[in-house]
């Protein structure tokens, strides 16, 4: 079978749901695809969800409360005042457009797939998600995207071509080399200062190495809503019985040659479940939503399980 043949049948086998591979020549294809398949099935979630973040003067009516010497009394609220016997008036709260900012780790434990993608490649699509979901109404998103070797920063606009140009730029950012060490806490002091407008974070990573990013991720959470999207491969929880197997750090560039015996898959299994418990410890205590995705899932049916239980809570239901 030549290449090109098996690259076919590889491609014909790929479930309905795989993120498209954002490299290569078919770059273009794939963004266009990647594009296509978000709005198909996640358009319209978040209609309507994000009016009123800052509360202030704006155009939409609020509660009433009493009057208080210096007030305007263009504001009286008379229904509220002929009511009560007591002068009241109606506070408004803002119609403001959400400014959203991605924070992209794509260090190279990142460039690691086992299921039907690299995690790169999810997080591209995850970054395809969120910009389709957040844009319209006067909205702005930006990114602060990280390799490890390499920071770029995309300011916060608005518009169909932005989103289209950002995901493109973010894609085609070159590959850090192996050894390369990321460093996530940095990443989100880039978003930290100087401050922004109050408005949504959303943490793209795989959570691997140190938990530094606490304490970032927390200060962010003071001012904005967070989000975090974990990106997770099978054989970052789970190592199976493959015998003599080289283990391979792609951050350090260390490398291991080790039998894989009940004992270590067990050790293994038992530590990546105690990280990544730690893991989102640490976002409930930022009071981050947390939203994991994972190669060998339907990464959107993932999305839109995670959409709904916020839209759940923000409309005071059970998620």
């Amino acid at each position: 079978m030549s290449p090109k043949d098996a690259s076919a049948k590889a491609e014909k086998e790929r479930p309905s749901w795989a993120p498209p591979i954002l490299r290569g020549v078919r770059m273009e294809a794939a963004l266009r695809m990647l594009e296509l398949d978000v709005r198909r099935r996640l358009d319209g979630l978040l209609q309507g969800n994000h009016l009123g973040l800052v509360p202030g003067p704006g155009t939409e009516p609020g509660e009433a409360r009493t009057y208080q010497p210096g007030d305007d009394v263009r504001r009286m609220d008379w229904a509220v005042t002929a009511r009560t016997t007591v002068p009241h008036i109606r506070e408004t709260v803002a119609d403001r457009e959400l400014e959203t900012w991605l924070a992209i780790d794509l260090s190279p434990s990142l460039d690691f797939g086992t299921a039907v993608c690299e995690k790169r490649d999810l997080a591209i699509a995850a970054t395809a998600a969120v910009a389709h979901l957040t844009r319209g109404g006067g909205n702005r998103i930006g990114a602060a995207v990280s390799t490890g070797a390499e920071s770029m920063r995309i300011p916060a606009r608005g518009g169909l071509a932005h989103a289209r140009g950002m995901i493109r730029k973010i894609a085609e950012l070159p590959r850090a080399e192996e050894g390369t060490r990321g460093d996530l806490a940095a990443l989100l002091e880039q978003l930290r200062r100087p401050p922004r407008r109050r408005g949504l974070i959303v943490v793209i990573s795989d959570f691997l190495g140190g938990m530094e990013w606490q304490r970032p991720l927390r200060a962010l959470s003071a001012r904005h809503d967070i989000v975090a999207i974990e990106i997770v491969d099978p054989r970052d929880v789970d190592l199976p019985e493959v015998g003599t197997v080289v283990l391979s750090d792609p951050e350090t560039g260390r490398q291991r040659e080790v039998t894989a015996s009940a004992l270590l898959r067990k050790e293994f299994n038992a530590a990546a479940a105690e990280h990544r418990a730690e893991v989102a410890a640490g976002l409930r205590r930022a009071g981050a939503g947390h939203l994991v995705l994972r190669t060998d899932s339907d990464w959107i049916a993932d999305t839109v399980r995670f959409v709904v239980a916020r839209k759940r809570r923000w409309s005071g239901g059970v998620a």
